[in-house]
C-alpha cells in the first residue's frame, strides 16, 4: 500500500443516524460510502472498489446476511473483509455468515467507537488485501 492510498469502506444500515456517525468517525482515514439499504449498497459496489464492507443485520427487505450472500455471488472478487453489526440478531444467522459468506467479525450494537475503530483498522491492515 502506498502512503497516499486510502482504503474504501462501505457501511450499510437502515438508520441514518448510524450512517452519519460512522462517516464522521472514519472519513479522515478512509473513503467512506454509506447506504440506507442493501439494494443501495449493491449499487455502490457496482461502481467502486471497496476494501471493507460493514453491514447491519436487521434491515427491511434484505438482511445483512442476505446482503453478504448476494455479494458472495455477484462480486466474488471483492476481498473477504466483512463486518456484521446488530443489536438483535439470531445466532444461527451470524454463524451462517461466518461459515458461508466470509464474515470476519460480528460487532454488537450499540458499538463502542474505540472497539469499532480497532476492528476496522485490524481488518484493513491485515495481509489479506
Amino acid at each position: 500500500m502506498t502512503s497516499n492510498h486510502k482504503f474504501s469502506v462501505l457501511y450499510v444500515d437502515d438508520e441514518l443516524v448510524n450512517l452519519e456517525l460512522f462517516k464522521s468517525i472514519f472519513h479522515r482515514e478512509y473513503n467512506v460510502y454509506t447506504a440506507l439499504s442493501a439494494k443501495e449498497g449493491l449499487e455502490i459496489l457496482k461502481g467502486h472498489k471497496i476494501d471493507l464492507i460493514v453491514t447491519d443485520e436487521r434491515m427491511p427487505l434484505m438482511s445483512g446476511v442476505e446482503f453478504l450472500a448476494k455479494i458472495h455471488v455477484l462480486y466474488p472478487k471483492i476481498p473477504p473483509h466483512r463486518l456484521l453489526t446488530s443489536g438483535y440478531s439470531k445466532p444461527e444467522n451470524i454463524e451462517k455468515a461466518f461459515k458461508n459468506y466470509q464474515l470476519n467479525k460480528f460487532i454488537e450494537k450499540p458499538w463502542r467507537i474505540n472497539e469499532l475503530k480497532k476492528v476496522v483498522a485490524e481488518v484493513l491492515n491485515s495481509n489479506n488485501l
